[in-house]
């Protein structure tokens, strides 16, 4: 198979999807939305023991909401799920959104799907009352929503670990010889390590493009059944998540983008080790923003479906590498690793 990442090596290559994003350090937390231009299709794979979600049930194949507004990935376990709020509230104010009943003074609703994943034990200021920052944070990423955006600790991955690292938000892209877009973004918060042990290369080695997260090959990559790397000494359930989005721009059905979130899921357990623990909460959504035809029927959908899994591994490696240790604190970075 032919092709190379997009020109930012992100999930806004695909065309018709922007990103935006909000943290606040003192918290450490954050909000990424994924905002399609216009509505999307979509559908999400839930594999986690431990997922916290908002509107997924809306996606299934036979209910009546075929498309959506923007997904949202939050930090704040279930206190994060109100980023969702303040997106409806934007998009709302947009006058964006799914009208059943389309009549004068008469809002639009809003359909927009959510993941959360926990960062409530890192340490930040979460003295937040009554008034958690969520629904502000929300409403902040869409506002700030366009093609660039910041990898790293940003975003929903700005209060996240990756095992015993500091994790983050990453994203890759994939553009097939078609002209094919596939791209993913990933918030990684995982019990399992992301690197195997006794090392610094990434699981997710094999399927690097060029030294986007370092370069350093699949040498090193070696365990026996049950050394998994540096995971998280002490595991308890609802603690840890790697929340996701993957996208194209081929036009997809419900049931079409709901087999390319499950083949996505393969990512994960390609970059983390180990996946879908019942400590973890992990979903992955995806989404078709309908911009060119799936001229290849069923047979393009599996290659689409393989391209998101392989470019949601390597997202999950960039969150990591790109992540960078709060200041002041002893959690260590990719990059605080010895060569």
């Amino acid at each position: 198979m032919t092709g190379a990442p997009g020109t930012r090596n992100l999930i806004t290559d695909v065309p018709g999807l922007t990103v935006g994003q909000a943290q606040d350090a003192a918290v450490r937390t954050g909000v990424t939305v994924i905002l399609p231009e216009g509505r999307a299709v979509a559908a999400c794979d839930i594999r986690g023991g431990g997922p916290g979600t908002r509107e997924t049930d809306a996606l299934a194949p036979e209910n009546l909401v075929d498309a959506i507004d923007a997904v949202v990935l939050a930090g704040g376990s279930v206190y994060g799920l109100a980023a969702a709020d303040g997106v409806v509230a934007w998009l709302g104010a947009q006058g964006r959104g799914y009208g059943l009943v389309r009549r004068e003074g008469v809002p639009l609703s809003p359909v927009v799907p959510a993941a959360i994943l926990y960062d409530l034990a890192n340490g930040g200021d979460k003295a937040w009352g009554e008034e958690p920052p969520y629904r502000r944070l929300g409403r902040e990423a869409a506002a700030a929503a366009g093609e660039d955006f910041a990898l790293g600790t940003a975003g929903a991955g700005a209060g996240a670990m990756a095992g015993a690292l500091k994790g983050g938000t990453g994203s890759a892209s994939w553009i097939l010889e078609d002209g094919t877009a596939v791209g993913a973004i990933a918030c990684v918060n995982s019990h399992g390590s992301v690197v195997a042990p006794g090392g610094r290369t990434f699981w997710a080695a094999p399927f690097e493009v060029g030294a986007e997260f370092g370069g350093l090959g699949p040498a090193g990559l070696s365990a026996t059944p049950g050394d998994w790397g540096p995971s998280k000494g002490a595991a308890a359930p609802r603690q840890n998540t790697t929340i996701a989005c993957v996208a194209t721009d081929a036009t997809l059905t419900p049931a079409q983008a709901k087999r390319m979130a499950m083949m996505a899921q393969g990512g994960l357990a390609r970059a983390i080790r180990p996946a879908f623990a019942p400590f973890d909460g992990d979903v992955v959504f995806a989404l078709s923003t309908g911009g060119r035809p799936l001229t290849g029927g069923e047979a393009q959908l599996a290659r689409i479906g393989g391209v998101a899994a392989d470019c949601l591994a390597r997202a999950v490696a960039r969150g990591v590498y790109e992540a960078q240790a709060w200041p002041g604190t002893a959690v260590p970075a990719w990059r605080d690793l010895g060569a």
